[in-house]
């Protein structure tokens, strides 16, 4: 089994959404001793965002080139996920929704006529579908009774893994991260919750 970890903080693995996305892969090893973890940091080296080049390919104007930069780098992350039997986003909220860092990862990976084709009733995804557990922290709280903010990074990863035909995914948070000591501790331990009652399914990954 292999594993792709996409890491999207600028402060690398002391950030929240990498402690728990950790131990995320930690419970995936348990149930998969002999899993290989490959690992992808986009917070603390984040890749380019596409260019001109890779726009004109994308708008139909030039033929698609896997030798030039643009497409080439497009090509190595989506065969990276393709190698994966599933995979664990790591992520930050800012500003309501995903940070730029995994923004620019996924408009790499979202292709045209590569990771999804056009259809009459809309895009049809051509990856293979695939766990995906997606490992969030925020600073304030998102949802439940006491959110205290907008919720734009689910609906819209949900909505665009889709596109490329991932649709087995899972959500876990660590909510209110800055509102102290005792607010973390507990949102810690609620995430700790989920993942225990997950993980004592009887099918996870794999």
């Amino acid at each position: 089994m292999r594993i792709l970890r996409v890491h999207c903080s600028p402060r690398g693995v002391r950030a929240e959404s990498y402690r728990l996305a950790d131990r995320l892969v930690g419970l995936l090893r348990q149930r998969h001793p002999d899993a290989r973890l490959v690992d992808r940091g986009l917070g603390t080296s984040a890749i380019a965002h596409v260019d001109e080049g890779y726009a004109d390919v994308l708008g139909g104007h030039v033929e698609a080139s896997m030798d030039a930069d643009t497409m080439a780098h497009s090509e190595r992350l989506i065969q990276e996920l393709e190698a994966a039997d599933c995979l664990v986003i790591a992520t930050p909220m800012h500003n309501y929704t995903v940070p730029s860092a995994l923004k620019a990862w996924l408009d790499h990976i979202v292709r045209i006529h590569r990771s999804f084709t056009p259809g009459p009733n809309g895009k049809v995804g051509t990856l293979a579908d695939r766990p995906v557990y997606v490992a969030i922290a925020s600073g304030s709280r998102f949802d439940g009774e006491r959110a205290r903010q907008p919720d734009f990074l689910t609906p819209y990863l949900t909505a665009i893994l889709n596109t490329v035909g991932l649709f087995d995914i899972h959500y876990f948070s660590v909510q209110g991260t800055a509102l102290g000591a005792d607010a973390l501790a507990r949102a810690r331990q609620a995430a700790e919750e989920k993942l225990a009652a997950f993980f004592s399914l009887p099918a996870v990954a794999g």
